[in-house]
């Protein structure tokens, strides 16, 4: 989406201040030599920095990075040991790529999706959080199914590396429905203390806007996963338009609270 105009620079569409670009810092698939691609824009980032920095708008420049699952590991086995060590790999990877950007948000958040049909994004239509896949590119299953156990010790991954590794801190991004369908509604599906951007529920329109998690007048209000609510400090975004697949004619908008953003680590 463009941001057009001059600094402080404007909301497409919607008005007010550009409070923010989250862009894709890297994609499993990519990594992996899967010819998919990086949702990245350099101008947007910029427009962010310079709102951020300059006039003291929003929260500058935040990444994510979007999630391969244990199926689509290379080196898939089965066990909590490899999976954790898949995970570490793409947090390493993720600090990597960052460190060649302008980041001004401290929470990296990890991209927990199930993508559907999704050329040039994902060759596995669950990215293989559910299902073994032959070989990372294949798209093709070699069996279906993985325990819980086995998804959460690569976020586990993920998050440690993060955690120990760098200033960040380690978030996600995901939904309910999405969340349980992978971790299931037991222990393994708990991240009480987690930073949170989720997606639902949205809309395909851009009026009215977000007020207090709810679209203005309305019952639409987001939802969080994993034991996170919205009145919790640790839910922090919400993509209210134009995420999950919904489309409104133009891209994704979020509403983002700047109170509970974290400090950098030490």
């Amino acid at each position: 989406m463009t941001v057009s105009g001059s600094a402080p620079y404007a909301e497409p569409q919607i008005g007010g201040k550009y409070g923010g670009y989250i862009g894709m810092t890297g994609n499993w698939a990519t990594w992996q030599h899967c010819r998919d691609k990086v949702a990245w824009s350099p101008a947007n980032s910029k427009a962010a920095n310079t709102n951020f920095k300059t006039y003291h708008l929003g929260i500058g420049t935040g990444v994510y990075w979007f999630m391969g699952g244990p199926g689509v590991d290379p080196h898939y086995n089965g066990t909590t040991s490899e999976a954790y060590a898949w995970g570490q790999q793409q947090a390493a990877r993720t600090l990597y790529d960052v460190g060649k950007l302008s980041v001004t948000y401290p929470v990296i958040f990890a991209d927990v999706e199930l993508p559907g049909n999704a050329p040039g994004i994902s060759p596995a239509p669950d990215n293989g959080w559910n299902s073994v896949y032959t070989s990372p590119c294949s798209g093709r299953f070699s069996s279906r199914g993985i325990p819980a156990s086995v998804d959460r010790a690569e976020f586990n991954g993920f998050f440690d590396y993060t955690a120990h590794n760098s200033r960040f801190t380690p978030g996600v991004y995901s939904s309910k429905p999405v969340w349980n369908s992978i971790f299931g509604t037991g222990g393994y599906s708990h991240i009480r203390h987690t930073y949170e951007w989720t997606y639902l529920s949205d809309t395909s329109h851009l009026h009215p806007t977000p007020d207090g998690w709810c679209l203005r007048g309305t019952t639409t209000c987001a939802q969080f996963f994993g034991g996170v609510t919205s009145s919790d400090t640790h839910a922090v975004m919400w993509q209210w338009s134009g995420g999950g697949g919904t489309f409104n004619g133009f891209g994704d908008f979020d509403q983002i609270d700047a109170n509970r953003t974290p400090a950098w680590r030490a």
